[in-house]
């Protein structure tokens, strides 16, 4: 039992691992060494928050507040598992005073529940509904680190990268869309030295699964006669959901649904062509071979020709950014926006709307001017070359770490 590696584990005596991390924090901050105690898991996560400019002794914002942060989570779908998650937790929290807390996928905590006396000690370092508790705003904790590497993480003592919440340990797992597979946010208990054990992190997976399994249940009661709903943000293959049943789409079919999406009233033969296919040479015999398949796809019904249309309502994900950014909801669009519209897309419409969308989403956020909404944006692998984003950022953000990335940036694109 000498391995540091095992001393570290949850069971350990939790005094020896705090005076352990501390340590092997102070040696990281103060010179960027990674001891070998620190768990895998923890190491990978101070890395992340180094470079994205987060300081042990920063803190978390709050985004999020009265009429909005009430409208955004009634809209929320973890909402609808709310009771499930006060049913199954609610009693354990209280009982060992500590805290249920769900965030968003952009790890904005939604709701803080539990003992009274825990949550307004929790309240002096912002750990409060509306803020903000991602990786890249306050480095390693348990909640963020979870929707960052899209697994349960349990988070002890000194592995926060953030002194002030050093105190505390917590354990947090992702909820995810039991239709598209995509992390919806995550659910977490935070307390003291108590939840320093392998059993917390094993609760909280089983109450995210038991959330997935409710949403499914209440997904499947849905009327099969609703709008379809495309998927197309951050994926070269589209998904359908329509009528209960979920398909993927091909790459050309992916383009055609959504072309088709945008204009309900439909499109003839040769607009689906000219928004379809660079190359002229391209026949209509073509295109109505791929709408033929595409019908073969979707199921008897549901492709209607003459003009070409969808024979139900079509809601995509780019409606929902669009939306968002209408009503200057900025932070609820960048949390709706997975990535571009069908990356790998050539189609000319298509080129055109991913183009117009992340252009307006990027104006939107720099006209916004939250440091940390850029910093999010500028480390996706769309944004880590947007020189605009970028130099936003810079300016109001002016870390060592963000300016050697302009200046780099700069260099590479020969921009002045």
């Amino acid at each position: 039992m000498n391995d540091p590696w095992v001393a570290l584990e949850p069971g350990a005596d939790p005094a020896e691992r705090v005076r352990i991390l501390r340590r092997a924090h102070e040696t990281f901050t103060a010179a960027g060494t990674m001891p070998r105690p620190v768990r895998a898991v923890v190491a990978d996560s101070w890395r992340r928050s180094a470079r994205a400019g987060v300081g042990p002794d920063g803190t978390a914002s709050v985004e999020l507040t009265d009429g909005d942060l009430g409208a955004y989570r009634a809209e929320h779908p973890l909402a609808q598992v709310m009771p499930l998650f006060r049913e199954l937790m609610g009693t354990f929290a209280a009982d060992g005073e500590h805290l249920l807390a769900v965030c968003d996928a952009h790890s904005r905590l939604l709701w803080v529940e539990g003992h009274p006396a825990t949550r307004r000690q929790a309240g002096r370092m912002n750990f409060v509904p509306g803020a903000r508790w991602a990786e890249s705003a306050v480095g390693t904790n348990a909640p963020g680190t979870a929707v960052a590497v899209d697994r349960p993480v349990q988070v002890f003592a000194a592995e926060h990268f953030i002194r002030r919440v050093q105190p505390w340990t917590c354990a947090a797992a992702p909820v995810h869309d039991p239709r598209t597979g995509r992390v919806l946010g995550a659910v977490d208990i935070t307390g003291g030295d108590g939840l320093a054990h392998p059993h917390s992190l094993g609760f909280i997976q089983a109450v995210a699964r038991a959330a997935e399994s409710q949403l499914a249940l209440l997904d499947s009661g849905r009327p099969a006669t609703g709008a379809a709903e495309l998927t197309a943000l951050g994926r070269d293959e589209a998904l359908l959901l329509a009528h209960g049943r979920k398909v993927r789409l091909s790459r050309r079919h992916s383009e055609i649904l959504l072309l088709l999406a945008r204009h309900p009233e439909g499109l003839t033969g040769d607009e689906l062509l000219c928004a379809l296919y660079e190359d002229e040479s391209v026949t209509p015999v073509t295109l109505r071979a791929e709408l033929a398949r595409l019908r073969g796809v979707l199921g008897p019904g549901l492709l209607l020709s003459r003009p070409y249309r969808v024979a139900l309502p079509v809601e995509s994900d780019v409606d929902a950014v669009e939306r968002r950014l209408r009503a200057g909801a900025v932070t609820a669009a960048l949390s709706a926006y997975a990535g571009p519209l069908l990356p790998a897309s050539q189609a000319p419409a298509v080129v055109r709307l991913r183009r117009r969308l992340s252009d307006g989403l990027r104006a939107a956020l720099i006209a916004h001017g939250d440091p940390d909404l850029l910093a999010d944006w500028a480390h996706t692998p769309w944004g880590e070359d947007d020189l605009s984003a970028w130099r936003a950022l810079a300016a109001i953000r002016p870390t060592p770490t963000v300016r050697a990335r302009l200046s780099a940036l700069e260099a590479e694109l020969g921009a002045p």
